[in-house]
């Protein structure tokens, strides 16, 4: 009896061991230009094995590397495109340099950070002034969309104190909106979206069964 535990390992399972088997038998054939000509049977089988791999710009490419591979870098051939090595492949991707947004308070986000700077740029008036007091309004939503508690207009406007390096301040008598209004918002537009994904979960079901929603 054959089992596979006897057998040689499978290098890529996709294209199962027949495949693997044709392409040890190229390997066994001296003559350089059969050989390649013969590869390239090998590789028209491939695609058709794997059609997934057509959806990519480079399918062919792909189809030479992976009989490589599947040779384990031993096929001699002249191939249509250069042909990976070990090192090519086996080689750990670059490390990706993330952009590090320190944020003293996370909750408010690196643009409330952006708005703060733009802010202090302007001139002193009734433009900067409202500025302020927008900067000030989504601070204090995003606070309670993160803590879900009551905040006061002084913590609000004590933080932007700080973010600004003591550059912007409420005006006295400036007022925010009302905590119990940015609550009921939060839970009108969370009320929404809810129904909207239910409503799409509903009609997907319906699709399903051929029926209309009424």
């Amino acid at each position: 009896m054959d089992y596979n535990t006897t057998r040689d390992k499978l290098i890529i399972k996709e294209y199962g061991r027949n495949m693997q088997k044709l392409i040890q038998q190229a390997m066994e054939i001296e003559d350089k230009e059969k050989r390649t000509e013969y590869a390239k049977l090998i590789v028209a089988v491939m695609g058709t094995m794997n059609p997934g791999i057509r959806d990519s710009g480079d399918f062919r490419h792909k189809l030479w590397d992976h009989l490589q591979i599947m040779s384990e870098f031993n096929l001699d051939v002249d191939a249509p495109y250069p042909l990976p090595t070990p090192d090519s492949i086996n080689k750990k991707p670059e490390k990706l340099q993330y952009k590090a947004n320190r944020i003293r308070y996370r909750m408010y986000g690196v643009n409330i950070v952006r708005m703060i700077k733009k802010a202090i740029e302007y001139e002193e008036g009734e433009e900067k002034d409202a500025l302020i007091k927008t900067i000030a309004n989504h601070m204090k939503k995003s606070y309670l969309a993160w803590n879900r508690d009551s905040v006061s207009d002084d913590l609000i406007a004590e933080q932007l104190k700080i973010l600004s390096d003591g550059k912007l301040e409420l005006k006295e008598g400036m007022k925010l909106n009302s905590t119990s209004e940015i609550l009921l918002r939060n839970r009108k537009k969370k009320s929404t979206n809810n129904n909207t994904k239910q409503f799409k979960s509903k009609k997907g079901s319906w699709a399903k069964k051929g029926r209309r929603p009424r």
